[in-house]
């Protein structure tokens, strides 16, 4: 489109010099000249055409001159519109006057028009900058919006609902919480009912950040519930799921899983730990053991994959605490981690209390070790207390 470029002077011959010089650029298109006689008419004709992008002004102009113009001019608070002022060589303290109030450059007469035209051209390339610039922060606040309408979608698609067996109140304690990094996350957790006594319960921790690895997240998270719910055991569950997303896994991404099923009534716990971070079993002595480390793999990196599974058994009082790595690797401002034992502790302080109450104990914790520091990690706890 063509650059508008209003001219503004008293002297007639001043307008059919600019027509004349930029004839060629006129002619392709590439400047469109408009014309006023005073700083008044120029105001008229900058409301009438708001696309306006370089201002070639007088100083010296009756009815209103050009530095009261300029005072005019940025008060419209365009910041893509440039003012160039012209006048003769002899009224520098004027001119020094307007580049002091924010003209962009200054041009004297009588008008080198080679001169001015390299100006133009410099005030042109600082325009299409701003240009760019608004147009990528338009983008960016567009973003925005989209990535947290992404995040109240992530945190609606985690269970909300607590207690979330009302009618198990009696035998088992479960809570959960996860805090992302960034507007949205790559953990996640879940839980479900298998039937009366079963209930399947699943910590995970996509590698990356940001969009891609929520949407890692969301696929991962519904084919483990869908498997899940066929009432496979954990390693069924995680060894088809893991074939799925290594098929159609992009970028090499993967997952860590915990995947277990508990037994609420005996309190038997059979998992699969898929290259997760070992739950920890927190005791009502306040003792606290950790899982044995897997040898299994994460899930979505090679298809075709031999899962294991184990049992454990829950004492009444325990509180199995599964937690990705943003709980543990939490850093200060010094780049100091929470760590696993400032983390065991927390537990064996807090293990007579419930579920909720352990895991907002971990999060004051953690707020307190952090301070000031930015949060590097998604942080996702999922508790469970047998009554």
């Amino acid at each position: 489109m063509a650059v508008k470029i209003l001219s503004v002077d008293d002297e007639a011959p001043l307008e059919l010099l600019m027509k004349q010089y930029f004839r060629r650029k006129i002619r392709n298109g590439e400047y469109d000249f408009l014309f006023a006689r005073n700083g008044l008419e120029a105001l008229s004709v900058l409301h009438s055409n708001p696309d306006i992008e370089i201002v070639l002004s007088d100083i010296n102009m009756p009815e209103m001159d050009g530095l009261t113009l300029l005072a005019r001019v940025n008060e419209m608070r365009n910041p893509a519109l440039r003012v160039i002022m012209v006048s003769a060589y002899g009224d520098m303290h004027n001119i020094r006057q307007a580049m002091n109030n924010g003209a962009f450059d200054f041009a004297t007469k009588p008008i080198d028009m080679e001169d001015l035209s390299l100006t133009i051209e410099k005030a042109i390339q600082q325009i299409e900058f701003v240009h760019r610039t608004q147009q990528e922060h338009s983008q960016l606040e567009s973003l925005k919006k989209d990535l947290s309408v992404a995040s109240d979608i992530q945190q609606y698609i985690l269970p909300r609902v607590f207690p979330p067996f009302p009618e198990d109140v009696d035998k088992v304690d479960v809570a959960a919480s996860m805090v992302a990094a960034k507007d949205i996350g790559g953990d996640f957790f879940d839980f479900f009912r298998l039937d009366h006594e079963r209930i399947a319960l699943v910590i995970a921790d996509v590698c990356g950040k940001g969009i891609p690895a929520a949407l890692f997240m969301a696929v991962s998270r519904t084919l483990i519930r869908t498997k899940g719910l066929q009432d496979v055991s954990p390693a069924e569950c995680i060894s088809a799921c893991n074939n799925l997303l290594a098929a159609y896994s992009v970028d090499s991404m993967f997952v860590t899983v915990f995947y277990a099923i508990y037994n609420v009534r005996t309190g038997t716990l059979s998992f699969c730990n898929a290259g997760h971070n070992p739950p920890l079993i927190v005791h009502a002595d306040g003792g606290v053991d950790e899982l044995p480390f897997s040898d299994n793999i994460v899930v979505g990196a090679f298809a075709d994959i031999d899962f294991h599974e184990h049992s454990m058994q829950l004492q009444h009082g325990d509180t199995l605490m599964m937690f990705t790595d943003g709980v543990n690797e939490a850093w200060d401002a010094s780049h100091n981690e929470f760590g696993m034992e400032r983390f065991r502790q927390v537990l064996a302080d807090n293990a007579s209390y419930g579920s909720r109450q352990i895991i907002d104990a971990v999060s004051r914790a953690l707020n307190s070790f952090a301070g000031n520091a930015e949060q590097s990690d998604d942080i996702t706890m999922l508790t469970v207390k047998r009554i």
